[in-house]
């Protein structure tokens, strides 16, 4: 990965500043940090859990981040309190973001593939009619009003459903006048029809095959605005700043609960959405259950509110859009939406008249654990009566950031130029490892920065900053260690092939150790941190990380290289392994004194005379 840039670099010179680009944070570029508390609408309420406020966070993270906004942050700063950082960007563009989602529960009024489609505007409303099963390509048959496990839906497709004995009123009332056939439905003119014309005189109330390479399923009658209509042909779920492209990112749009509205879900999915008939704070109690089937369904209860609205609406959506047990266009479609996204559209399958009701999973499997746990968690944070206060707006220029930038950058520089001069000082010729060393570990972790910025939205602090300096002493105090083993190698009268091999074997160990020292204290400093701190950790321990690359991979093969040069081989004076500057014990390249053997004969007088005590 290192080798793409470089070479793209290289090929194409002039785009060194956009592929070299690193993504700075607030403080060193420009933005704004503002921090909200969270606070309950009851009056005498319980304080907000820990697991509300992580929700919230959550939500607020999505929110942001669906905006563009690269670099910001959404942080608990202590029990109630929030911190959102976004950089480059006013405290205009952040405010209206700041606010408590609100769950809502809309009818579908259309769905299509989530790509710009070419629908007609809406036409004046016409006489009610329901829709036929051929002009729904996107629905699916579900399961009798009466079943509450979904069996026989389509894979993908969810059902809600009555609990208790609400769906069992409910089934006998819901279709008073069934037809006949399940493909038998009355047409707008009122003569049945077992099966579709095949040349039919279609009702401009209804969505057919359009003349692009998306289908669209529902009523568009019931769409009250051109604008929708527009907005829902422009629609592409793909782009995952969709909700800014359409609204500008503004939720007092999108989460209007009076007005009809288009969204999309995780599965790429777009929908018109009927205005809210039923509020997240309706909810009075949501739980993951596993059903007789052995199958995870979700159930709720509603307050009398909740449950009037659902009752009456539910009703209508079984009787107009069932027939023979089975659905008969998207309209009987509920959508949860939380913060103007769609969580998931369950089919209607029977009313909800007595104020529960039961969400189960796509057929034959039905939900996973993880699945319900998170639709639930969804539900119940809608029911959430938080709303967030904001207490503090900080606003950083460009020019502050600016000058914070120069001044790390300075730091750095005297810092790496001090580490250098000591180096050449005390370990003369040694110093050119010692360069090189810091060198490749500055590249090193300039390159990582560069693709956690590109491709991970990395953005680097003042902290972070002073994490890159701390690790100049690091990859110092790497080879400071090995060195000094070298010359204590030197001093006992090896030669320098021998000390480089003997002096990394005991170096190698002191360093491994320090380093993992170095890293843990970084790893459990990320991890109980909060804030501009965690910026700190995260660098100090990727900067731990190059340091043990540089000096297996670098810093050792080099001094091992130089060892086989006869400015270092011999010792010169200015080498930094001077056996006379250090003390050696033995003559350099480790020779011995010859020792005088036993003399016999007429030569072992004058010898011993020579080296007789008493001449001596």
């Amino acid at each position: 990965m290192f080798a793409s840039i470089i070479g793209g670099a290289l090929v194409h010179p002039g785009d060194w500043h956009s592929k070299f680009k690193v993504g700075l944070g607030l403080d060193l570029s420009s933005g704004t940090t503002v921090t909200i508390r969270t606070v309950v609408l009851k009056p005498g309420s319980p304080a907000p859990t820990s697991g509300q406020i992580a929700q919230s966070i959550a939500i607020l993270n999505s929110r942001i981040n669906g905006q563009g906004f690269t670099g910001a942050k959404v942080q608990q700063e202590g029990s109630d309190l929030i911190v959102v950082s976004v950089p480059h960007r006013s405290a205009e563009n952040i405010s209206p973001l700041l606010r408590a989602a609100v769950l809502r529960f809309r009818q579908v009024l259309l769905e299509a593939q989530g790509k710009p489609t070419l629908l007609p505007a809406a036409t004046s409303t016409s006489p009610s009619s329901s829709p036929s099963p051929s002009s729904s390509p996107a629905s699916s048959p579900s399961a009798s009003p009466s079943s509450s496990t979904g069996t026989g839906q389509a894979a993908g497709a969810r059902a809600l459903s009555g609990a208790g004995k609400s769906g069992a009123k409910a089934s006998g009332s819901a279709s008073p006048a069934p037809s006949p056939s399940s493909s038998a439905k009355a047409s707008p003119s009122g003569s049945p029809s077992a099966s579709p014309s095949p040349s039919p005189s279609p009702s401009p109330s209804l969505v057919k095959r359009l003349p692009t390479a998306a289908d669209a399923s529902g009523d568009i009658s019931k769409v009250t605005s051109k604008a929708v209509i527009a907005d829902f042909n422009r629609l592409n779920c793909a782009n995952k700043h969709w909700q800014k492209e359409i609204y500008g990112g503004n939720p007092t749009k999108w989460d209007n609960a009076s007005t009809q509205i288009v969204a999309c879900d995780s599965q790429g999915n777009k929908y018109v959405l009927d205005v809210a008939k039923v509020l997240g704070k309706d909810l009075t109690k949501v739980a993951a259950q596993l059903n007789t089937q052995g199958q995870w369904v979700v159930n709720f209860n509603l307050n009398g509110t909740g449950q009037k609205a659902f009752g009456d609406l539910t009703s209508q959506m079984v009787l107009k859009y069932f027939s023979g047990g089975h659905a008969t266009s998207v309209l009987d479609q509920f959508a949860i939406v939380l913060d103007g996204k769609v969580v998931s559209a369950p089919q209607v399958q029977s009313p909800i008249t007595q104020g529960s009701g039961q969400i189960t999973g796509p057929a034959p499997v039905g939900f996973s654990h993880k699945q319900a746990t998170s639709l639930t968690n969804v539900l119940k944070y809608g029911a959430v009566p938080l709303a967030f206060e904001q207490q503090s707006t900080n606003s950083i220029s460009a020019s502050l950031g600016s000058a914070q930038l120069t001044a790390a950058l300075i730091a750095a520089a005297v810092g790496l130029a001090l580490v250098v001069a000591y180096s050449v000082m005390y370990y003369r010729g040694l110093a050119i490892v010692s360069v090189f060393s810091l060198a490749t570990a500055a590249l090193l972790a300039w390159l990582s920065v560069i693709l956690l910025s590109k491709y991970e939205g990395f953005t680097l602090s003042l902290a972070g900053v002073a994490g890159l300096i701390v690790a100049i002493g690091i990859t110092a105090d790497s080879f400071v260690v090995y060195f000094e083993r070298l010359r204590d190698e030197v001093r006992e009268g090896r030669s320098l092939r021998a000390a480089v091999e003997r002096g990394w074997q005991r170096a190698r160990r002191t360093i491994i150790v320090s380093d993992t020292v170095s890293f843990l204290a970084a790893l459990l400093l990320y991890i109980f941190a909060i804030g501009d701190v965690r910026g700190f950790a995260f660098t100090l321990g990727l900067t731990t990380l190059i340091d043990i690359v540089v000096v297996f991979l670098f810093t050792k093969p080099m001094v091992t290289l130089l060892a086989g040069t006869e400015f270092f081989g011999r010792g010169h004076k200015w080498s930094g392994l001077d056996p006379a500057r250090l003390g050696a014990k033995s003559p350099w390249r480790g020779s011995r004194p010859a020792t005088a053997r036993p003399a016999t004969g007429a030569a072992a007088a004058p010898a011993a005379r020579r080296t007789s005590p008493k001449e001596a």
